[in-house]
């Protein structure tokens, strides 16, 4: 036990996905005693992020991220110590056991809302019995679950009238931003060394471009955050579907790892909205709700985290298991020049593009017919903003198995998709530079306009689209009528 664990209250910080001191609930909540030493705790799992497709381009923000952590909450007089174990299972006596030996009285942790994670603390729960008392906060949405409901009191499952209801709350009961915590008078434990990386973990990103591309540190953070706010973001609803302009906040891998808290997006939006930033900033802030829905998503319906589709019914879709087609969407070589640019992108920087994650994800689902799954787990495995709910959400959009209103008979034509959000070819040209000396229109569909146009290596389209749309609805429309009949 520590040298001052007897005399002094301990209570202890479990990060997870709130890698920052600013507007951190469970920070807050563990420091409002003044009396209290308090340790923060990050728990290195690899067997299980590895089970759960955990990017290594996202653990290496995340282990940078926490480095520079480590020194803020030095000045806080709040150690950081690293725990490690394969997995949640292992991960639960090793946990009780280290608190019960520093004398904690409260372990504060922000909820994560997956089945796996929500098992792990019920079972640590359990295991410290009335030894340490257990405090979970909502943080990780604007608006926790279960408080946006129908007049009946059920969850939404659209999302159009969950947004309304959301901002009614919204405007009704702005939600507040805490601020960094007070310098600690006591410490009941020592900071340990972050690791370098994590073995069965690397990035796919060089670490000189991940470091460039996605800088850790909550400064970082909100450089970029204000950088969009007051640049970008007032053009946001007209840019944000091109590719090849800087039109998005690419602040999501930020959100992901909790360096930023969507209160700090949706506050610093607001303010903008005040001095007339137009309708940028709504449509931002309509992003920001999508974020919370399929969060609420996961917890009323968790049969989503287990690898199935919200639409129960739509798991008897008899999708192809074709290995060799599956792998040309993953490497970009298609045929299909925006899909090929956008799949490369990722493979490159650990980051797609939002519009292009919904022309790729119905390439794969629609056109070529692919289980939904096996893009769903890709795209967890080499996004460096890798979040289950909406990852998971945009997949099962895409495929017409989860949350759209819209029919299952809408479906993207990548050439149409390409024309109109890439006209230039510009984006096309920077991720697949054998097409770049086509000219404007050629570069949409290079193989319409003869094999002189194209280079040597790149490939004739792998599907007919007409052909694939009208297979797609087919199968769709004779589930409808199947599912009709028994029920």
């Amino acid at each position: 036990m520590s040298r001052d664990s007897n005399t002094t209250r301990h209570h202890v910080l479990w990060l997870r996905q709130d890698l920052r001191v600013a507007d951190n609930t469970a920070l807050h909540a563990a420091c409002r005693d003044p009396e209290a030493a308090v340790t923060a705790l990050y728990a290195v799992t690899p067997a299980q992020w590895q089970a759960h497709d955990v990017a290594g381009v996202r653990i290496d923000l995340e282990l940078r991220q926490l480095r520079l952590l480590q020194a803020d909450l030095a000045a806080l007089a709040i150690p950081l110590v690293i725990i490690e174990a394969a997995d949640y299972q292992a991960l639960v006596p090793v946990l009780a056991d280290w608190l019960r030996r520093h004398g904690v009285a409260e372990l504060h942790g922000n909820r994560q809302y997956e089945v796996n994670e929500q098992s792990r603390d019920a079972a640590l729960e359990a295991a410290l019995g009335s030894d340490v008392r257990c405090c979970w906060h909502h943080d990780q949405c604007i608006i926790a679950p279960g408080r946006v409901l129908t007049a009946d009191h059920r969850p939404y499952t659209v999302f159009t009238p969950f947004k309304r209801n959301w901002l009614a709350q919204l405007m009704t009961a702005p939600p507040p931003m805490l601020p960094i915590p007070a310098r600690r008078r006591q410490q009941c434990a020592t900071s340990t060394p972050v690791p370098a990386a994590v073995a069965g973990l690397a990035s796919h990103v060089a670490p000189a471009l991940a470091g460039q591309l996605w800088p850790a540190g909550e400064d970082a953070a909100h450089d970029r955050l204000h950088a969009f706010i007051s640049d970008a973001g007032a053009h946001y609803d007209s840019q944000r579907d091109l590719p090849a302009c800087n039109g998005t906040s690419t602040l999501s891998p930020y959100l992901a790892a909790g360096m930023l808290s969507p209160r700090q997006c949706l506050h610093a939006a607001w303010q903008q909205q005040a001095h007339g930033a137009g309708n940028g900033m709504a449509t931002w802030i309509s992003e920001l709700c999508w974020r919370d829905f399929y969060k609420h998503i996961l917890v009323h319906f968790p049969h989503v985290c287990r690898h199935q589709a919200f639409k129960r019914e739509t798991d008897a879709i008899a999708w192809r298991h074709d290995e060799a087609l599956f792998q040309a969407w993953c490497q970009g070589r298609t045929g299909f020049p925006i899909v090929d640019a956008a799949m490369r992108q990722l493979l490159a920087t650990g980051w797609m593009h939002n519009r292009l994650r919904m022309i790729t994800a119905m390439f794969l689902s629609k056109d070529l017919f692919i289980d939904w799954r096996w893009g769903e787990r890709h795209f967890m495995r080499h996004l460096v903003d890798g979040d289950f709910a909406a990852n998971n959400g945009g997949w099962q959009w895409s495929a017409s198995t989860g949350n759209d209103a819209a029919p299952y008979f809408r479906i993207f034509n990548p050439l149409l998709q390409s024309r109109k959000f890439d006209p230039e070819g510009s984006f096309i040209r920077r991720f697949v530079p054998e097409l770049a000396g086509l000219d404007g229109p050629d570069i949409h569909a290079p193989h319409a306009h003869g094999p002189s146009l194209l280079a040597a290596d790149y490939p004739l389209p792998v599907i007919d689209h007409g052909r694939a749309r009208d297979h797609a609805v087919a199968q769709f429309k004779a589930l409808a009528t199947a599912t009709a009949r028994t029920t």
